[in-house]
């Protein structure tokens, strides 16, 4: 069994403080197949203070030469990119060619597009034209505590590491305990680029006691996190006493607007392979179908057809399928909100509970849809984080957009329709921080992120480099 349990602190690997091992579970097997340790305060408190130490020094190297170091990554991810779908493919399950093409490659996707902005970003630059005295600088905002999901590992340390350490930045970052190997193996392309000690640090935990360390730690400058909303209040609260800044990024209950004027057969098709990648587990899958009624019965037929033929198989092999859930906590979770779904009522069209034909081991979850749901139950509420479709019919674009907003949630908004004017008219009703409309994918740089209990701030983009800054105003500027 491999055996990583060294911490990346201040330019090496080093043991814990005290021992505490960890195994990292294949979910397509349910086997142990390498230890990790999970750190104490005590790590926390060693990596911050190597953090704090690297920061002024950090902060003060020119631009470029922080550039040339990123680039230096960048080529390293690349030729290590394989090597990175593997390893994502075995912690949480993604299929090696969706590990390859979709999770891995994000990560390097990530750097190129940042490099582009940091490149390009004004740190400095008067207030107006016209009142060159007025001077505006943007400053690194110092030592910041980064926790990222299992779910789309590799997107999310790179959508938060890259512009930390682009602006001058030092960093702290706690992957999940549960797909950690991806983070370590980026640690060691960190170490391989040069980067200097203390600049990037990684400590192994839990959320409860490395997470909260972090969170509270009167030297840690900001926290950014991407996980469940749950735990982001926990961060945001164990943050407000040493009133740092903090960034989330949160679940999502992502509705689907079906108008009868597109295509609608291909328009559900299409949301609901989109609800079932990944095997349902991205934050902004479109999971809540609305149809209008007049076309509602066929689009119900397309996404039982499209269920049916949804493939679920082992992640090692080759194909379109999907693969298992992350961990057994969360095949548990599903498989309990499936159950509920039926208990109030839901119209069960196509899976169900239990793994699928074939398989008696491993968090396999049935591509399942739901009709005749109404906004009230559960399955249309809570993030199941699934391969779970939920459709309901409304009859007119008032109703569509009321019902699509009846969520805490605010990440994503989906909208197909062949009229223009509808287009541009329901994309400014909906209440979220991301529209996509008729299958456009969403552009390299784009701001990620949403409203209400989906978090605040933004990924990517001059948006997510804006994050990791302090704004400084400068009177008499000469």
């Amino acid at each position: 069994m491999l055996r990583k349990t060294d911490f990346y602190i201040d330019g090496a690997w080093v043991a814990p403080g005290a021992p505490n091992d960890c195994e990292v579970i294949n979910p397509a097997d349910e086997q142990a197949f390498a230890t990790i340790s999970l750190g104490a305060e005590a790590d926390v408190d060693r990596a911050v203070a190597a953090a704090r130490r690297a920061f002024p020094a950090w902060a003060e190297t020119p631009h470029g030469e922080r550039i040339a170091l990123i680039e230096k990554l960048a080529e390293i991810y690349k030729r290590r990119m394989g090597e990175m779908a593997e390893t994502i493919s075995k912690e949480m399950g993604a299929p090696i060619k969706l590990a390859t093409q979709a999770q891995a490659a994000a990560g390097y996707g990530h750097i190129k597009a940042f490099l582009r902005d940091l490149k390009s970003f004004e740190f400095e630059h008067p207030l107006y034209p016209d009142q060159p005295e007025e001077h505006i600088a943007h400053e690194p905002i110092g030592v910041c505590g980064l926790i990222t999901p299992w779910n789309w590992p590799m997107n999310q340390v790179t959508l938060k590491v890259i512009p930390a350490l682009g602006v001058g930045c030092t960093v702290v970052l706690k992957p999940s305990e549960i797909a950690p190997l991806n983070a370590m193996l980026f640690a060691e392309m960190i170490d391989e680029a040069g980067f200097p000690a203390g600049v990037f640090n990684l400590v192994n935990g839990d959320g409860p006691t490395v997470g909260a360390a972090l969170s509270s730690h009167p030297e840690v400058d900001m926290m950014s996190f991407t996980g469940s909303t749950r735990a982001g209040v926990a961060v945001q609260k164990a943050a407000a006493d040493t009133v740092k800044r903090v960034t989330l990024e949160l679940g999502g209950k992502g509705p689907n607007l079906i108008f009868a004027d597109t295509d609608v057969a291909k328009a559900v098709k299409r949301g609901a392979l989109h609800c079932f990648n990944n095997s349902g587990q991205s934050c902004n899958a479109p999971t809540r179908m609305l149809v209008e009624r007049s076309v509602y019965d066929d689009a119900v037929g397309v996404a039982i057809e499209t269920a049916t033929a949804c493939k679920v198989g082992d992640p090692a092999e080759d194909g379109n399928h999907i693969g298992p859930l992350s961990s057994a906590a969360q095949f548990e979770k599903v498989q309990n909100l499936i159950q509920v779904g039926i208990d109030e009522g839901a119209r069960l069209g196509a899976g169900g509970i239990g793994r699928p034909e074939g398989f008696n081991r491993g968090y396999f979850v049935r591509p399942t849809v739901f009709a005749d749901v109404n906004n009230d139950m559960t399955i249309m509420r809570e993030e199941i984080f699934g391969p779970v479709l939920s459709i309901m019919p409304f009859d007119s674009e008032e109703q569509a957009v009321e019902i699509a907003n009846d969520t805490p949630y605010g990440l994503t908004s989906y909208l197909q329709t062949d009229d223009v004017e509808r287009m541009r008219r329901v994309s400014k009703k909906l209440r979220a921080g991301m529209v996509q409309m008729n299958g456009a994918q969403r552009a390299g740089g784009s701001p990620f992120g949403g409203y209400k209990m989906s978090g605040n701030g933004r990924e990517g983009g001059r948006w997510g480099i804006e994050d990791y800054l302090e704004v400084k105003a400068i009177s008499g500027w000469k």
